[in-house]
């Protein structure tokens, strides 16, 4: 049965006020930023967290500790149709074997516990599409808060720059709590990334998802200490 979300949209423009996300305060020489990634700015889409028991908010809540594993999922969109002449690539949309595919790597993320608790995602339609169908069919998937940016669109096709804009990304958006973020967007940029941040060569076909892990204390640390070529390469996940 096909899930009702109940999101809340809301919008929103980010470009790095807070110190945590500036990139001069990475330490590590070993990864670097370049200064022509495009500003973040991003729709959001939500769902309400429940409030914490009266018991649970007296305690303090346990320390992430260095040794805390972050995964970082990235996903490239599903298959999708040309278009007509006056159909932009921007909006293009899945095609049936996409839309089949994009099914089939829910199963198989939903079989291996890697269910994402924060989804950055292209705009594009079908990114967007893709999304739609793994919210449909991975449970506990429309809990995870979600952020469509522009500019994951227009990063991909710019050379060695989509690892740099997707650190930024994570760590504007995301949270110490968060352990699992999901990226959606396009090649080349994507499997560039995943080779970029995992130092193994990547091939990421369209609905296939590079699974990758760090650990530390805060995405910010996680990408500061293992740097290029640190995060291990779980694995390469196929429709």
């Amino acid at each position: 049965m096909r899930a009702a979300p109940n999101p809340t949209l809301s919008c929103c423009c980010c470009r790095f006020a807070s110190p945590k996300c500036v990139p001069s305060a990475i330490p590590n020489p070993r990864f670097r930023f370049g200064a022509s990634s495009p500003p973040l700015r991003s729709v959001s889409v939500s769902t309400p967290v429940a409030s914490s028991s009266s018991s649970a908010a007296e305690e303090p809540s346990s320390p992430i500790t260095a040794t805390s594993r972050r995964r970082l999922i990235l996903l490239r969109h599903a298959e999708s149709v040309w278009g007509g002449r006056f159909t932009r690539d921007h909006d293009r949309p899945l095609s049936e074997v996409g839309r089949s595919n994009a099914i089939s790597i829910s199963q198989k993320l939903e079989q291996m516990g890697w269910i994402p608790e924060l989804i950055l995602s292209s705009d594009a339609t079908r990114t967007k599409e893709t999304l739609e169908i793994l919210r449909e069919n991975i449970k506990g998937l429309n809990q995870a808060k979600v952020h469509f940016i522009p500019s994951f669109y227009s990063i991909a096709a710019m050379d060695g720059q989509t690892a740099e804009h997707l650190q930024k990304a994570i760590c504007e958006f995301s949270t110490d709590e968060i352990l699992t973020v999901m990226c959606m967007g396009h090649n080349k940029g994507w499997e560039e990334a995943a080779s970029m941040l995992s130092g193994d060569t990547v091939e990421l076909k369209t609905c296939n998802a590079a699974l990758l892990e760090a650990s530390g204390r805060s995405w910010m640390e996680a990408f500061s200490v293992v740097g290029l070529g640190g995060w291990k390469l779980h694995g390469i996940l196929k429709p």
